[in-house]
């Protein structure tokens, strides 16, 4: 697939400019945790393409994992992370992250974050895959609201942190083999060169390549795009994780019913009622996404339904009114009471694993280029995410990605220069219709390269991205609509063409066709990269299998 170095044309003779040391894209939980991390004397910019609290991490509902029982152990946390990573996951890595996280929520509630409690101490909860209770909330079903809440709060009030709501990020600006900052479109639209010494990406997920998704609307792939642009290597695309039960209601966005409601005792049924997850595996509800996900489909396919429902009647009505307000209010919209009528659900896609590759710092392959949170594969997933390890990920990595670009901009010189770099216009394709061809890539993803794929059906579905992307990334667009349409066709293409070269199942990722794990073949992570020559448009694909994970870690499941 064609892939332009940038997505619109400039020149740095002709342009405005910002400076700052530090510049964050992003303006979730992993991107403001890493502002944070930045020296008080250093000047930060964090870019966000919307409001502050419009990120996944805002409407997170489930908590975040820790090891705060004292009953419970770091070595726990770390087997059910493992285990639930489809043998994928980097040990090294998830004993890191594990042993940093109760210091990492301490510190959220320091900022002031009201986690939920019961007699005086952190309520923990429950969720698929987990072994103990340690998930911690905040307001029932309202975790990342609280979070992001005390965390933004915080943010505002440092004074060498700037903040560009409502600014878009279209490019990473590279020079000499080195991220020296961002092209972005700021609020009123006009753009500006940022240049900085260190950047730190932090752009959140891509679900809104598939119509069943719980990602708000701005989780468009942008990070892993502009990085795969730049010549970043990207890895484990193929593993997109979906979450099991996403409220499917004709005309309703389709809202997340969060992995605690499962956790508190809730059973999924079919159509006629009867409870099948205990056919499926013995962890009935609790088992892992992946697995929940997958049975979910089978009884669908079996009843010739599409959906299957939640069910907490059996559940004292009290506790779950209070427990999950959000959800209650949401369903009571379309005529549901969660306590007495069965919630139809369906999964739909969450959370993407693979992502940009980073280290335990943070640091990517392009110099002067960092990564946390979601839009990157750091290791700690595997092949599939455990629940509620997503958030505890974004504020480790959060901390020391900005604590790692802090050091090495503090050791570089305090002058900062706009650099000799231009793109040229170029002819493209007439106008088009952006939805209708947003619409249709959705679609052929959900169906194609969904919960379940086949070699038929991905081919099938990159021959259609190639296909749009003939026109459609050929032409420079001058609206965030356009470039975000290049974005999700760009993410699509990794995805899908990623998907097609594992020829197994593993975690997240089932192919019908290949059924069974591969450890011989497979247990190694896949990249992708392409290679910028002389910041030109023309380059060269590379898909590969890295060294075998055994190489790096021994696994204990």
């Amino acid at each position: 697939m064609f892939t332009p170095r940038y997505l619109m044309p400039f020149d740095s003779r002709r342009a405005l400019h910002r400076f700052a040391d530090i510049l964050v894209i992003g303006g979730g939980l992993a991107g403001l945790r890493a502002a944070n991390a930045v020296e008080s004397h250093q000047s930060v910019l964090v870019v966000t393409k919307d409001k502050l609290r419009e990120s996944n991490s805002n409407y997170a509902q489930g908590g975040i994992a820790g090891v705060l029982d004292p009953d419970d152990c770091f070595e726990s946390h770390v087997s059910d992370t493992l285990a639930a990573g489809g043998n994928l996951c980097d040990r090294e890595i998830v004993d890191m992250v594990i042993r940093e996280g109760p210091r990492r929520i301490e510190e959220l509630v320091r900022w002031g974050t009201q986690f939920d409690h019961s007699d005086g101490e952190l309520m923990l909860g429950r969720e698929g895959g987990h072994s103990r209770e340690r998930i911690v909330h905040a307001r029932g079903d309202a975790t990342g609201a609280e979070i992001m809440r005390a965390v933004i709060e915080r943010t505002r009030k440092a004074p060498n942190i700037d903040i560009w709501e409502d600014a878009f990020t279209a490019d990473l600006l590279t020079h000499e083999g080195q991220c020296r900052g961002a092209m972005i479109f700021d609020s009123i639209g006009q753009p500006v060169m940022v240049w900085a010494k260190e950047t730190i990406l932090c752009t959140g997920g891509a679900g809104q390549v598939y119509r069943e998704s719980t990602n708000p609307p701005v989780a468009t792939g942008d990070g892993t795009s502009i990085a795969y642009r730049a010549g970043v290597e990207l890895r484990d695309m193929e593993f997109i994780q979906f979450h099991p039960t996403v409220l499917y209601i004709a005309g309703a966005s389709r809202s997340l019913i969060t992995e605690a409601v499962r956790g508190e005792g809730a059973y999924l049924v079919d159509t006629n009622g009867h409870r099948f997850m205990p056919e499926y595996d013995d962890r009935a509800e609790l088992a892992p996404r992946d697995v929940v996900s997958q049975s979910i489909i089978r009884q669908m396919d079996r009843t010739k339904q599409s959906n299957v429902y939640l069910d907490l009647s059996h559940l004292k009505a009290d506790h779950v009114l209070s427990r999950f307000p959000g959800i209650a209010e949401a369903c009571k919209k379309f005529g549901l009471d969660i306590t007495s009528d069965r919630i139809p659900v369906r999964p739909g896609a969450h959370y993407v694993i693979g992502g940009v590759t980073v280290d335990r710092q943070g640091r990517t392959s392009l110099p002067g280029l960092w990564a946390a949170g979601e839009v990157t594969s750091s290791g700690l997933h595997g092949a599939n995410r455990l629940a509620s390890n997503s958030l505890l990920e974004g504020l480790v990595y959060g901390a020391h990605a900005g604590e790692a670009a802090s050091r090495a901009a503090g050791e570089q010189s305090s002058k900062l220069v706009a650099l000799p770099i231009s793109h040229p216009v170029h002819e493209g394709a007439a106008s088009f219709d952006f939805a209708d061809v947003r619409v249709s890539l959705k679609s052929l993803m959900g169906r194609l390269a969904g919960v379940e794929r086949c070699a038929d059906g991905l081919r099938e579905a990159s021959d259609s991205i190639r296909s749009f992307a003939t026109y459609v990334m050929t032409h420079q667009f001058d609206t965030v609509e356009g470039w975000e349409l290049q974005n999700l066709l760009q993410t699509a293409s990794c995805m899908v063409d990623s998907a097609l070269a594992r020829t197994e199942s593993r975690g997240v990722h089932f192919r019908s066709d290949f059924p069974e794990p591969d450890d011989n073949a497979w247990r190694c992570h896949l990249t992708t990269r392409v290679d910028v020559d002389g910041g030109h448009p023309q380059r060269t694909e590379q898909l590969k299998p890295s060294a075998p994970v055994e190489a790096t870690f021994k696994a204990d499941v």
